[in-house]
């Protein structure tokens, strides 16, 4: 992992670590070598913290796929359904309650905006009928609302879908 990686973790771990218990503290992830834990050989990318939660993408296993880590429990949490062998996971952002995570799957050149439900371990896809290029997919804190970027017209705008990819104006 980049030294740059590093401080960001260590800069939003404390920043969690204040909004939890009022006072701000450091919380030490230490490096794991196996590949257990949030520090590992491999690059973690994107990191996004939602009170305890932080999903962040790795290759650690040989394709770039989403993980979660449980500060409180410092380990990390199993993701059944999340991951695709033959796609590339990206930007991943998790909801308050650590029930919904928003990300960007991508397929043979081609991408799309998905919501993983962490207690049915379905993926929906929130964009299939968007004729857009989509990237960063950032949800509300109660899971609610998923804004990201569609590339329609050669113009970035930002769009906003509610949780089943219908439109919120």
């Amino acid at each position: 992992m980049t030294q740059y990686l590093r401080w960001v973790l260590l800069i939003s771990s404390t920043v969690l670590a204040s909004s939890c218990g009022g006072y701000p503290r450091f919380l030490n992830f230490p490096y794991d070598a196996g590949g257990r834990g949030l520090n590992s050989p491999t690059g973690e990318l994107m990191p996004y913290i939602a009170d305890a939660n932080i999903v962040f993408v790795s290759d650690r296993n040989g394709s770039q796929d989403i993980y979660l880590f449980d500060a409180d429990r410092r380990q990390l949490v199993e993701l059944p359904g999340l991951n695709s062998l033959n796609a590339i996971a990206s930007d991943p952002s998790i909801s308050e309650n650590g029930r919904y995570i928003a990300f960007t799957s991508s397929q043979l050149g081609l991408s799309d905006i998905y919501l993983h439900d962490r207690e049915t371990g379905l993926n929906l896809n929130l964009t299939k009928n968007l004729q857009a290029e989509v990237r960063r997919p950032n949800i509300s804190a109660d899971g609610s609302a998923i804004a990201f970027e569609a590339n329609r017209n050669g113009q970035w705008d930002i769009l906003i879908v509610d949780r089943f990819g219908k439109a919120i104006d």
